[in-house]
């Protein structure tokens, strides 16, 4: 009778693995985890069995590297998304290396250095551009005739999912690892070839539902600031960048605390033709303070640091708590406030939210939120809220930046002298209303295409492994 772990004892803590079971590995997270489901598939095969490439990129420092006009596109660890799709929203370039091919489309993609959670999302290179990829990519090339290069991004991803290479990789130094002789070593179900294109075409066609809900989502988020422009009556200058328009004339009483041109000639100021146009402190007390007076220091509040401000729907996603007592040297503010970033990049991403919802009121954060609050009944604070969102004002903001780089911030009297458009209290509601209502809609939308590809992921697992 072979040994059974007693009735006590945890099975999540201590489990039995026969001698003929294991392979090459002694770390019991391995044998412990489920997801050696996928490698006892009876269609399980190594990888180096059924691909026909494996090759890591190279190291590029920034003394390496080129710019976008003279270099190419080099695949980082950044450039995958968690959903495993390639993005190109911070590149890195390098120069043409003779001698090191560009990847070939239908390339495998996979991160093999990064932190131990993240290694393992792959991308598939599906069109024609060249690229490089970095020493922290590897490139797998299947065979066509027993493999689908979508069909093995999908397992890949769904291994990362099921933290298959999070128990199985190496770690150094901070980071983790899955180095070619290991990632060869990997089993992969591998179905027959029409069970894998049944599976692809399910999976790709969930990522287009979820895309086009995603694309609807980001329409209704750009038609923000159309609209509020539009209900303002303000038509935004045509950018210009001729010898003529590089010159120009400023009366000394129009200077704001800057002297330099690109603030002037660049920026953008919101005066209405059709609405009252008042200086934001006129209506508004910008860089509060003092939120506490008269409260006893065992109150508990809230706690809101930068990270949890959304910058795409400007709204708090989750509070902390702390009390009075442990708030010194944090921003302090209340119920209802406008809590706006300062610092670069949470001020040009978005980062601002009305504080809601607060613990007896109360609240602090940040030091780098500007706290903002209504003077009197003439301002509506929503209505602040979204047009201090707008992109324009955020890029207005970026001129008036100052501080070292890295650390730069909006000063103060760019805010106190920012030209506020003031329809009466009831537009002013509306319009705001109107806003929540569009990013409400767009929230729905991603949160709808989300559930699409998650429900997508789970059934896919579901037939790789049936």
């Amino acid at each position: 009778m072979s040994y059974q772990v007693p009735q006590h004892i945890s099975k999540d803590k201590i489990f039995i693995v026969n001698r003929s079971e294991i392979e090459d590995r002694l770390d019991p997270l391995y044998y412990g985890s489920d997801f050696t489901k996928f490698f006892k598939h009876p269609f399980s095969v190594r990888l180096k069995d059924v691909c026909v490439k494996f090759a890591s990129g190279f190291g590029a420092g920034k003394n390496e590297q080129a710019t976008k006009d003279n270099g190419f596109v080099q695949i980082r660890p950044t450039n995958i998304d968690n959903d495993g799709f390639l993005k190109y929203e911070k590149n890195v370039y390098v120069p043409f290396h003779k001698g090191i091919s560009f990847v070939e489309k239908g390339t495998i993609l996979f991160n093999n250095t990064n932190s131990q959670e993240w290694v393992g999302k792959t991308a598939l290179l599906s069109e024609d551009i060249k690229l490089y990829t970095s020493n922290h990519i590897t490139s797998i090339v299947v065979n066509p005739q027993k493999l689908i290069p979508e069909y093995l991004w999908i397992v890949l991803n769904t291994y990362q999912r099921n933290k298959v290479f999070y128990s199985i990789c190496t770690n150094w130094n901070n980071q983790s690892g899955v180095g070619i002789d290991l990632l060869q070593s990997v089993k992969i179900p591998v179905l027959p070839i029409s069970a894998q294109q049944k599976i692809v075409d399910f999976y790709i066609s969930s990522c287009w539902e979820k895309q086009k809900k995603d694309s609807e989502s980001q329409q209704l988020l750009d038609d923000i600031d159309t609209y509020l422009l539009h209900e303002l009556g303000i038509t935004l200058p045509e950018v210009r960048n001729g010898l003529k328009d590089r010159v120009f004339i400023l009366n000394r009483s129009e200077l704001e605390g800057r002297f330099d041109p690109t603030v002037y000639k660049d920026g953008v100021r919101l005066v209405s033709p059709i609405w009252d146009n008042v200086k934001l402190s006129k209506v508004a007390f910008v860089n509060l303070g003092g939120a506490y007076k008269g409260k006893v220091v065992e109150t508990p509040i809230s706690f809101i640091p930068m990270e949890v401000i959304d910058e795409t729907f400007s709204e708090i996603t989750e509070m902390g708590e702390t009390t009075i007592e442990q708030s010194s040297g944090f921003t302090k503010f209340k119920e209802g406030d406008l809590l706006w970033a300062k610092i670069t990049p949470c001020m040009q991403n978005g980062k601002s939210a009305i504080a809601k919802n607060l613990k007896n009121g109360l609240g602090c954060g940040s030091t780098e939120f500007f706290v903002m609050r209504p003077k009197d009944e003439r301002l509506a604070i929503e209505y602040l809220h979204v047009i201090l969102h707008m992109k324009c004002v955020r890029e207005t903001a970026m001129l008036y930046f100052g501080g070292s780089a890295g650390q730069q911030r909006v000063p103060s009297f760019y805010l106190e002298n920012f030209d506020l458009p003031l329809p009466s209290k009831e537009k002013q509601i509306e319009i705001a209303q109107h806003v929540y209502e569009l990013r409400h809609r767009a929230k729905t939308l991603q949160e709808e295409g989300k559930k699409i590809l998650e429900n997508a992921k789970l059934e896919v697992e579901r037939m790789i492994i049936q």
